[in-house]
């Protein structure tokens, strides 16, 4: 079926309501109201999440013997017994889905190069590519990294690794070698599949080198699998060629089926990054993640394409490979809906941006599900969007929001965009979770009202609460976002932490037993929730999340930088706003070639993403007594917060530098007010 012929959609009730009708129905439960089914759903982790395999379909051929055999954070043990396989979930959609004419994944680049993939041709594909896999010695447990833009491919590469155990780790084309490196070095690598080129922001560029580079630097790599496009300036040897892997077509492949891997078998190796030390390397199950992804299509509202309440649905959610979102939009193929990609820049170009890019892809192709960070709706705003810009959305139902908190003007706006454009009744998916469990916390459910600027309750099966300075629960108030009990996809482990040290740190220094997130929650009276940020000092750019220790080994890596620091002002209402503080050698000044060099550095290494807003040279940077960087502390100051309840200066080591960041704070509070954004909560 071509993008020009969409079966016309359902009636499409709410799917929420489909779940609640199902557990009426066969399990004799009834809620009369959204907290009751969540309280249920908190209280009673055992029935909850059986209810979420059984009306999720999760296949296994043998039975589990319990469903949360063990209840503890870190460390649950969920389901044992049972076997998985995600890629065997995603087959399972193959024949109706077929029959039904629909595609299982529509794709565009920059280009203008649309591709449909039929759903008996993914299935074939990714049976030819397990084949290969496996002939090259590659097997269960084998860590696979890939290095790989938003692209078909991509997808596939993913599927024929979980199909024969092996372990997935992607990082995106935009990092630089370094961020790369860091990456997968840690998971000692036995295969690298990679792009020898993209096109991005409407240039072509060239990653051969880069790949060579990754090729020595990875030293447990044994094969490379190489997908060749037209943009790369030489040729690189490879023991695999893409087509070639992909193209058997004969007994073999039909028989191939999926193994069947235990629920805690790893799926894929994620990072997100603290602030010191390597990014961390994240271990999901694969059983836990199936749960997630089919409770997220719950409160996402996705229904499986071929079914006759939700026919035709297709799925878009504009990430890169980098980010979370990726993975959130590959599980729409797991729940037999079609995802609809796109391979490049969201606004066409860096030097002449397009905002209505996206729209008019979403418009082609018929999109009824469209997602995007939330910093990408508010430059819609900015450019002036109109209707006539973005093409008929007559069949768009759902726009999704994450990565950073979206405001109420933005989600005004985009509600009154999208009936102009001829969306009827579209409902704002505003989500808020992690990496670091590949799921949500707080999120959408069609049924309930809509406030705009914040997310209308917490995810079922979520105990989420906001905490104030005591620990204690509060409601309308701003806290700590807590996790007081398992949920299946949290992290296995972190890859080669000894005694779970860095996962322990990572999410249990401050309340053992408990997950810590890192966001400031608030909690209101109705249910809803608005996130207000980062609480600690991780930086959060369009939903990518960097470690500030990254950051800081490519700018120190300047002879000129004696010592940085950087924070990131993510906060509601307002642009995310990222100073960079430098100390300079004697005779160094911060004047344009050196903004530039620091600036070149962070995007040669990292990524254009984390480039800061602003660069202070200072003549110190806060620390403590032990020598850490005050990151926190400036970040809370320059908030509004005022000095006494952010920093000790008796556990400083150099308290007389702080006069300096409280004048710049109210310099930035100062002009936050007279924009007319407020101060902080």
């Amino acid at each position: 079926m071509s993008s020009n012929s969409i079966t016309s959609l359902a009636p499409n009730a709410p799917q929420i309501r489909l779940y609640q009708d199902w557990l009426r129905e066969t399990r004799g439960l009834a809620f009369d109201s959204f907290d009751a089914l969540w309280q249920w759903s908190v209280r009673d982790l055992d029935a909850f999440w059986q209810s979420i395999w059984d009306y999720g379909g999760l296949l296994s051929p043998t039975p589990h013997s319990a469903v949360l055999a063990e209840e503890k954070m870190p460390g649950a043990r969920w389901f044992p017994g049972a076997q998985v396989n995600y890629a065997a979930q995603v087959m399972r959609h193959v024949d109706a889905a077929h029959a039904a004419g629909l595609p299982a994944i529509v794709s565009e680049n920059e280009l203008g190069e649309v591709r449909e993939m039929s759903w008996p041709e993914l299935r074939r594909q990714v049976a030819s590519l397990a084949q290969a896999l496996r002939r090259q010695g590659i097997g269960r447990g084998d860590r696979v990294a890939a290095y790989l833009p938003n692209i078909p491919q991509t997808m596939v590469a993913f599927l024929a690794c979980s199909s024969i155990g092996a372990v997935w780790s992607v990082c995106a084309p935009d990092m630089g070698v370094a961020a790369v490196v860091d990456r997968l070095r840690q998971i000692e690598p036995k295969l690298l599949i990679a792009v020898d080129g993209v096109h991005y922001g409407g240039k072509a560029h060239d990653r051969s080198a880069i790949v060579r580079q990754l090729r020595q630097e990875l030293t447990t790599v044994q094969s490379l699998l190489l997908v060749k496009t037209p943009h790369a300036a030489q040729a690189l040897p490879c023991e695999l060629d893409w087509q070639a892997a992909i193209a058997q077509d004969d007994a073999e492949v039909a028989a191939f089926a999926p193994e069947w891997l235990p629920f805690d078998h790893p799926v894929w190796i994620v990072y997100s990054s603290g602030t010191t030390g390597l990014p961390k390397p994240i271990v999901h199950g694969q059983g836990g993640i199936l749960l997630s992804m089919a409770l997220s299509a719950i409160h996402y509202d996705l229904g499986a394409s071929y079914s006759d309440n939700n026919r035709g649905e297709r799925f878009h959610w504009y990430s890169s490979t980098g980010w979370v979102m990726w993975n959130a939009q590959l599980a729409g193929l797991a729940g037999g809906t079609t995802v609809c990609i796109y391979d490049g820049h969201p606004a066409g170009s860096t030097s002449q941006p397009d905002w209505s890019v996206l729209w008019r892809f979403v418009a082609r192709h018929g999109v009824t599900f469209f997602g995007a960070g939330a910093a990408y709706f508010a430059n819609c705003m900015k450019a002036g969007l109109e209707a006539k810009d973005v093409g008929d959305l007559s069949r768009m139902r759902v726009l999704g929001s994450t990565g950073s908190p979206l405001a109420a003007d933005v989600q005004v706006w985009g509600s009154a965009l999208a009936r102009a454009a001829g969306a009827k009744d579209v409902w704002w998916c505003n989500i808020s979770g992690g990496t670091d469990f590949c799921g949500a916390f707080v999120g959408g459910n069609r049924e309930l009202p809509e406030v705009p600027g914040q997310m209308q309750c917490r995810f079922l099966g979520a105990a989420v609460y906001a905490w104030d300075e005591d620990g204690h629960a509060v409601v309308g108030q701003v806290g700590e976002l807590v996790c007081t009990r398992p949920i299946p996809s949290m992290p296995l482990y972190f890859w080669n932490d000894e005694g779970n040290a860095r996962y322990l740190s990572s999410y249990f220094d401050t309340y053992p037993g408990v997950w810590r997130h890192g966001d400031w929650l608030r909690i209101g009276e109705d249910g809803g929730c608005i996130i207000y940020g980062r609480s600690d000092a991780t930086i959060n750019r369009q939903g990518l999340r960097m470690g500030t220790s990254e950051i800081y080994s490519a700018v120190e890596g300047l002879p000129e930088v004696l010592d940085s620091m950087v924070v990131d002002l993510e906060y509601l209402g307002r642009d995310s706003y990222m100073p960079l503080f430098v100390v300079l050698r004697a005779g160094a000044s911060l004047d344009d070639a050196m903004r530039a060099k620091i600036n070149n550095a962070i995007k040669t290494q990292l990524s254009p993403r984390f480039l800061p807003d602003d660069i202070f040279q200072v003549a110190e940077i806060p620390r403590t007594l032990s020598g850490k960087k005050q990151e926190l502390p400036i970040k809370k100051l320059m908030l509004g917060q005022p000095l006494e309840r952010v920093v000790n200066r008796e556990a400083m080591a150099n308290p007389g530098c702080l006069d300096w960041y409280v004048q710049l704070a109210q310099r930035h509070t100062e002009a936050q007010r007279r924009q007319g954004q407020g101060g902080a909560t």
